[in-house]
């Protein structure tokens, strides 16, 4: 038997702990920042709180709605119990306007809108970069089963629908998102990973103002500040959209 308390993962955003039950993990969110396959590194104060803070809030949301997720409680500023799942090594990444790789592979214009909304599959692999995969190379890969893949494809155009109107409150703009999912101990396909501003582009409904990662990633402001700015925004937002509020927010 595993002991509580015990390392399971560690990786560029998070630490992935055991507990005294065995259905139940402790994940712990870190101030580390990585860009461009951690080829650069930093640290931004206060992102391991508001990253964790938010995905709560977005995971109840979601949870609430109908998609089932791996979040059962926030028990700490940093810390969320979760469901164990078996990562599945597909990114999923829902573009409603183009930006970053997309703008550079296509050689689109920043900010132009996809719609409907463009759906794409990537390969969780550092070494080899996480390459854009089709359903077809999952299959040769033996990634996930056809079923899991139209799985993966029809609940992130759920999510994109339900963040975006989240945001929306938040007068925020979801210009493009990072999925993650796994499949838990009934085999079923569920939500895991964050959602936060590490995983989502956010741009300001009013002037356009960057407030995630970018601002690390391509130094274009102070990344604390825009992501405390996210965090207020959703708490703020949250009460009206988020029933039963308990297990949330231990600063709120």
């Amino acid at each position: 038997m595993t002991e509580a308390g015990t390392l399971l993962y560690e990786g560029k955003a998070k630490r992935l702990f055991t507990t005294a039950d065995p259905t139940v993990l402790r994940s712990q969110f870190k101030d580390d920042a990585t860009a461009f396959n951690a080829e650069k590194k930093g640290q931004i104060e206060g992102k391991g709180v508001a990253n964790c803070t938010i995905a709560s809030y977005l995971f109840r949301y979601l949870e609430q709605r109908g998609v089932p997720n791996h979040f059962i409680v926030q028990t700490a500023p940093d810390e969320m119990q979760v469901q164990p799942v078996t990562i599945l090594k597909i990114e999923v990444i829902a573009r409603n306007r183009a930006a970053g790789s997309i703008c550079k592979t296509l050689g689109l214009e920043r900010g132009m809108d996809i719609e409907p909304p463009l759906v794409e599959f990537f390969y969780k692999n550092d070494d080899l970069g996480d390459p854009l995969i089709t359903s077809e190379r999952i299959r040769i890969l033996n990634l996930a089963t056809p079923a899991q893949v139209e799985v993966l494809r029809s609940q992130t155009l759920r999510i994109n629908r339900l963040l975006k109107d989240f945001f929306e409150r938040c007068q925020l703009q979801l210009v493009d998102f990072k999925l993650e999912f796994g499949v838990d101990s009934a085999g079923h396909v569920i939500l895991a990973d964050e959602i936060s501003p590490d995983t989502c582009r956010l741009w300001d409904l009013s002037d356009g103002r960057v407030l995630d990662k970018d601002l690390f990633r391509f130094d274009l402001g102070d990344p604390v500040a825009g992501y405390q700015e996210v965090l207020q925004r959703v708490r703020q937002a949250a009460p009206a959209l988020i029933d039963h509020l308990d297990g949330l927010d231990p600063n709120a």
